[in-house]
């Protein structure tokens, strides 16, 4: 009796306890509130630094002893817009939503490196306790925006700075495998994930979460390429110019419905994927220095590429790489659009030949 009364309590308060609530739904919001702080912030900075703009390049704000530029402000809110949009994820009522942006501040800042994902985590807990207490008082501006941020807080002070250290140690550890195992890792990780890609689940996130970046980086951006210039090649018959666009700078998860009918189509992309993957560690040392969730981003919006470029630019900064050689431009549009399309294509012709794919299979 007691159980069937929490799930209607449940139920009537929108709080729903599933993979696809908060590993679908959340995260992907999560991706789409770095997109909106910290990566459009760290793009607004290339493009002042290199086309000298100084309305973008001087501050405009100066925080204790920190200024900040026009994209400075908006990477520096990263924090609150993630905890904002999952908030908007999970279907919060307006007074837990505003409450998110505290503890979202409150998560990323005490997570440091591996913030992204202290914050996802927080956030979840702290938007579905405020949804618990939304409008069961009299006093609902009190209590509701209180509970949500003293949860939040709470929660940020005593979880928030381990899960950043695992979450660090672990993106740290894939990065310094795939250095020392380029080959092997360089399969691995644009195997894995570029298939997050075409997954209903964010890849952009989840190398955020990892702060995955350098040659590690690089592989998740080939395989991100892999899927989404893959799929957008050997569907042209079927999907033609629009299908072409919205799948190449847009998302190969328009496929997704399609897989789930024939998982056959998956593999051309797939194959292509472990073989740009090495090529980008081994042959290339494409790495991805910008902001570790252009890793998880590929051709969408020529983000993964943006990223690229901005670390390129940050380690001559730096003085960590010398110049952009051409040999970087090369490998970069190789591995970006070139070889996703030429690999899928072959292996494409092979599965449609062993008669595993068909015509129409892969109609958006």
């Amino acid at each position: 009796m007691m159980e069937k009364g929490f799930r209607a309590f449940l139920k009537r308060k929108n709080i729903e306890i599933s993979l696809k609530r908060y590993g679908i739904d959340a995260l992907g919001a999560m991706a789409q509130g770095l997109f909106c702080s910290l990566l459009i912030g760290t793009i607004i900075n290339t493009i002042g630094t290199q086309f000298h703009l100084s309305f973008l390049t001087q501050p405009v704000a100066t925080i204790g002893n920190s200024a900040y530029t026009v994209g400075g402000i908006a990477s520096a809110m990263s924090g609150p817009a993630m905890a904002t949009a999952i908030g908007f994820a999970l279907q919060c009522p307006p007074l837990v939503l505003f409450s998110m942006i505290s503890v979202g501040f409150a998560a990323n800042a005490l997570g440091g490196a591996g913030g992204p994902l202290a914050v996802l985590i927080i956030a979840i807990v702290a938007a579905e306790c405020g949804k618990a207490v939304s409008k069961e008082t009299k006093v609902d501006i009190l209590v509701t925006p209180l509970v949500t941020i003293a949860v939040g807080i709470f929660l940020s002070w005593l979880i928030a700075p381990p899960i950043g250290k695992a979450a660090q140690w672990f993106g740290g550890l894939i990065m310094w495998a795939t250095e020392l195992q380029p080959f092997l890792m360089g399969i691995l990780v644009s195997v894995l994930v570029g298939m997050a890609l075409t997954l209903p689940i964010s890849s952009a996130a989840i190398c955020a979460a990892l702060g995955l970046t350098g040659l590690a980086g690089g592989a998740a951006v080939a395989g991100c390429c892999a899927q989404m210039i893959g799929f957008a090649v050997i569907s042209f018959k079927e999907n033609r110019w629009g299908g072409l666009v919205s799948q190449g700078i847009g998302t190969s998860m328009l496929q997704m419905g399609n897989i789930v009918k024939n998982p056959r189509i998956w593999i051309a992309p797939t194959l292509a994927s472990a073989i740009t993957g090495p090529l980008a560690t081994c042959l290339f040392k494409l790495q991805m220095n910008g902001a570790p969730v252009s890793s998880g981003m590929g051709t969408c919006g020529l983000v993964g590429q943006i990223g690229v470029y901005t670390g390129w630019v940050n380690d001559v900064v730096a003085g960590t790489k010398a110049a952009i050689t051409a040999f970087d431009w090369i490998g970069l549009v190789l591995i970006s659009f070139v070889l996703p399309a030429i690999f899928a294509l072959l292996f494409h012709m092979v599965v449609k030949k062993l008669g595993w794919v068909k015509d129409g299979d892969m109609k958006i």
